[in-house]
């Protein structure tokens, strides 16, 4: 007797081998068998002949480590068959929040639930912000709230710095690196799973090498990876991936290279550096990988475009300089005169009137509209929002994308937080990618996508979106349909397996996904999330 009997599918099992048709019997949390059940009964049987069943996909790259309290069903990420998430990237963690360190501005603008640990019960917070501080205290509410999907949490440099030294633009010293080793230490013990930098921004853009490294043999000492959005992705791109190469040869930690890119048309021709450099290390016997969302448009917020000075500090530093005319002036002469292509620079998610006018519109289109330079009006949008509008940047080319997803080391990675249509995280303007990665890397790598040519079979890419990123990772007994592994699983239609999502209309599930499973819970059935949700805090620690 199963609980789900998935009767008919054609099965891409995840390990690269040749897909074949079977049946898979779910019991509880695991897959309980796997050929002909045509003789079993089960509780809830699924047709799925015509369909592909293949293990839960793998968001190799992730930001929905607070959004996974505010919006447990995860319906952008669920709706594309996304069973597994790796948060904590970029630098920047949901914990462990200590000191000044604050949670980013789109995360802290939400009220979210906190637990009582007297009744065991969970109720919303009243007002917006965090209502946990530690891993440990995250980990307890999200296992309170069971989300639909499980979560990797990886721990933020910048999170730790702030938390130790606030945000002010210096170098960590002898007390302060100490400070973040015992945070990250404990941060670690508590279920983290590794350390993330995000070195591009506040405040870790002024950590020295020998702050990383001494972080770095902090996590190895434990277990824990290291993943990094690495200095630069343009101009100084192979002497960002030099940085982490040598960080990577000294303490012998395991790296991820967030979200590889040559970013501006001017650094498009770096790509064979970038490549060779990493493929050495790799001959050589380095543990690298790497990951990629599947657009040529960036997401981030729109105040890295400001000059150094301007946004040393963080986020009170920014306002104050903006509400200071001789400051906001200089700002705005420094971003007219970058020779930066603002018609490349597209409005994203806003939080002001202001801003949310714009949303899907170019930069430049903003500024002619407002009558104002681009430099006046990015001074405008950042201060209306206090730091928070979302910006995408048109910098790169499909032939690069195309030369990465070739590399066998990379898998896709949504650089994305969960989001839905309607609800608290309905209102802004997000980057396509948050609802469409997964079928559109699919398609990209199988031939599905005009002007780009298939670079693998089914079986190969779904490998790349399962057992790869699990081993990559080391998630126990995930990333394969095999009996006795956990029971984490997509039925699709291989035929209208698409995104839908666009730039200017981003809130738009995926198509074709039938069923998700996750740990045994059908959690999403025929365009509908059931409520069925067991999710999971995963720790590399196997028990």
């Amino acid at each position: 007797m199963f609980d789900i009997l998935i009767a008919g599918g054609t099965l891409v099992d995840g390990t690269g081998a040749a897909a074949h048709v079977a049946d898979v019997g779910v019991r509880q949390d695991r897959i309980a068998a796997i050929g002909d059940l045509s003789a079993a009964e089960a509780a809830r049987r699924i047709d799925a002949a015509g369909w592909v069943v293949a293990p839960g996909f793998i968001d190799a790259h992730a930001h929905s480590d607070a959004y996974l309290l505010l919006e447990p069903d995860a319906p952008s990420k669920l709706a594309q068959g996304i069973t597994t998430e790796i948060n904590g990237q970029c630098g920047g963690s949901a914990a462990p929040r200590l000191g000044r360190a604050r949670l980013s501005s789109d995360w802290a603008s939400h009220a979210y639930p906190q637990r009582d640990d007297a009744s065991q019960t969970v109720s919303r917070c009243a007002s917006a912000g965090p209502t946990w501080t530690t891993v440990a205290s995250y980990r307890a509410l999200f296992d309170a709230v069971r989300p639909a999907l499980n979560t990797v949490q990886f721990i933020g440099h910048n999170t730790l710095r702030a938390g130790v030294m606030g945000y002010e633009p210096r170098a960590a010293g002898p007390a302060d690196l100490q400070a973040m080793c015992r945070n990250l230490e404990q941060a670690l013990d508590e279920g983290g799973w590794g350390l993330s930098t995000g070195l591009l921004y506040q405040p870790g853009k002024y950590a020295e090498e020998e702050e990383i490294d001494a972080l770095a043999r902090a996590a190895a000492a434990r277990g824990g990876m290291y993943a990094t959005h690495m200095r630069s992705e343009g101009g100084r791109l192979t002497e960002s991936i030099d940085e982490v190469l040598e960080l990577v040869r000294r303490t012998g930690i395991r790296a991820q290279l967030s979200h590889l890119k040559t970013s501006g048309p001017a650094n498009w021709h770096k790509i064979d550096a970038a490549l060779e450099r990493i493929d050495a290390a790799r001959a050589d016997g380095l543990v690298v990988h790497s990951d990629r969302y599947p657009y040529v448009a960036a997401g981030t917020d729109l105040d890295v475009v400001l000059p150094d000075w301007a946004s040393a500090g963080g986020r009170d530093a920014i306002l104050a300089n903006l509400r200071d005319p001789a400051a906001r002036a200089r700002i705005a002469d420094e971003l007219n005169g970058s020779g930066r292509n603002w018609a490349s620079v597209m409005i994203g998610g806003g939080w002001s009137e202001t801003v949310r006018a714009f949303s899907g519109r170019t930069l430049a289109d903003a500024a002619d509209a407002l009558d104002l330079t681009p430099g006046e009006t990015v001074c405008r949008f950042v201060e209306a929002d206090e730091t928070r509008t979302g910006a995408f940047f048109f910098g790169m080319c499909m032939e690069n994308l195309r030369r990465i997803y070739a590399q066998p080391w990379v898998m896709p990675g949504s650089d994305a937080s969960l989001r839905a249509p309607w609800g608290p995280l309905g209102q802004d303007h997000p980057h396509p990618r948050a609802y469409g990665t997964m079928p559109r890397y699919l398609r990209l790598m199988t031939g599905g996508e005009p002007d780009f040519a298939a670079l693998c079979g089914l079986e190969e890419a779904v490998r790349r979106m399962t057992a790869l990123p699990a081993q990559v990772f080391g998630l126990h007994d995930r990333g394969v349909l095999r009996a006795g592994t956990y029971a984490d699983l997509t039925v699709f239609d291989p035929k209208n397996f698409t995104d839908t999502a666009t730039y200017g209309q981003p809130h738009r599930f995926a198509s074709g996904m039938r069923h998700v499973i996750v740990n045994g819970a059908l959690s999403y059935s025929e365009g509908h999330f059931t409520g069925q949700r067991r999710g999971r805090f995963l720790d590399r620690r196997p028990h």
